[in-house]
């Protein structure tokens, strides 16, 4: 699945003001009870972020330990932010305070959004740029970092506690259950071999981020609980970002993927593979030639038979009838009560038209349209047909179900 409607809400990037100035030096002053820290330090703040940084910039978890507050749960956290790093190469990052998040907590912690940059050394073009909430306490006279990540804002998946990672020529995985690893870089590999059979022009570096549960995909996509809990992977950049630098990645729901048998993680990887190396997310393709070409390319090598791969259209055909129209975009909400119909019906648009002229017509037409052809144009360039004439054969191939 692509995340198109994720990512064209641009993530805002704040303006973090002039940290250096006499006045973001002071304190501010929060009316608190009595018997607790009567003051934030956004400065302090600031200097251990940058502590941090340098940490991770010179691979020493000591040294991230040190900028950690007094409990083991948060030195962990730091050190596994070091770690995080070496293992997969991140490199370019930025830590730099923006702002307090709420009122000071009664143990004197409080939160802050903090913009946050990193990319992926090999992988990712330019840097993925987001903000994230970091907690932060005075212990011993200096501010130190208590937790990273919330509900709110994003949390990159480097930054939310540790990870295993595999890595080769194509292939980048990151996944916080290491256990998984090396069926999650197996699919993956094989994802690239799958979609590079059609794709042949692509670079082939895929990125795969596997989160501890659906909450952790959650917070590193930044949207709202719940939202994916029909989803078992999506493609989207880093930080929600929309152009041809943005580092776009395959982020898994684990919790949904596990339920899958391994037919259907191959299926599912390699569909999300395809959006990656076809520029899913800045395509100009209508999102039924988008999602219904990632699921051609996925499924078109295996042995699955149309009572499977169609089920879910043909049970909604038995009690609704067959469509009039081609799937729209609004069809494509994630959290609609008929989206795996609407998936599969979209790969039979595709199907129609693989049995007018072959798989690389096909190819030609989303490539041509993602790239801003018209859709109408290509049709009937590379079909000799017109959308209307399309979508009857399609009606037709759903009839017959």
């Amino acid at each position: 699945m692509a995340v198109t409607s994720l990512v064209l809400v641009a993530s805002g990037l704040v303006a973090w003001g002039a940290l250096g100035t006499g006045e973001s030096k002071r304190p501010l002053e929060i009316e608190v009870p009595a018997g607790t820290a009567v003051a934030t330090d956004p400065a302090g703040a600031a200097l251990a972020l940058q502590e941090l940084r340098r940490a991770i910039e010179t691979n020493d978890a000591e040294r991230a330990r040190s900028v950690a507050a007094a409990t083991p749960t948060a030195q962990e956290l730091l050190e596994s932010l070091v770690t995080n790093a070496a293992a997969a190469r991140i490199v370019d990052v930025s830590l730099r305070y923006i702002d307090e998040q709420g009122s000071i907590g009664e143990d004197g912690t409080w939160t802050a959004a903090v913009a946050v940059e990193w990319r992926y050394d090999g992988f990712d073009v330019s840097p993925a740029s987001t903000e994230t909430v970091v907690g932060f306490v005075v212990e011993a006279d200096e501010v130190r970092i208590s937790q990273i990540g919330a509900d709110s804002l994003r949390t990159p998946l480097w930054m939310a506690g540790p990870f295993a990672v595999s890595r080769t020529d194509s292939t980048l995985v990151l996944s916080a259950d290491a256990a998984r690893l090396g069926q999650y870089a197996r699919l993956a590999g094989r994802a690239v071999r799958v979609v590079s059979q059609v794709l042949t022009d692509w670079d082939e570096r895929l990125v795969v981020e596997v989160a501890r549960d659906q909450t952790g995909l959650e917070r590193a996509l930044d949207v709202e609980p719940g939202y994916y809990r029909q989803i078992a992977a999506v493609t989207g950049s880093a930080d929600g970002s929309v152009s041809e630098v943005s580092a776009v990645h395959v982020y898994v729901n684990p919790e949904v993927f596990a339920g899958l048998g391994m037919v259907g993680r191959e299926v599912v990887l390699a569909h999300e593979a395809t959006h990656v190396a076809g520029d899913g997310p800045t395509s100009r393709a209508p999102t039924w030639l988008v999602e219904g070409f990632a699921d051609y390319v996925a499924l078109r090598d295996t042995d699955l038979p149309r009572s499977r791969t169609a089920a879910q259209i043909r049970q909604r055909i038995a009690v609704e009838g067959v469509p009039d129209e081609l799937p729209k975009s609004a069809d494509f909400d994630i959290r609609g009560p008929h989206l795996g119909a609407v998936y599969e019906s979209a790969w039979l648009v595709c199907e129609t038209l693989a049995t007018l002229r072959g798989g690389d017509a096909v190819r030609r037409l989303f490539v041509n349209v993602s790239q801003g052809a018209s859709l109408e144009s290509q049709l009937e360039e590379i079909f000799g047909i017109q959308e209307a004439e399309l979508t009857a054969l399609w009606r037709d191939v759903l009839q017959d179900l």
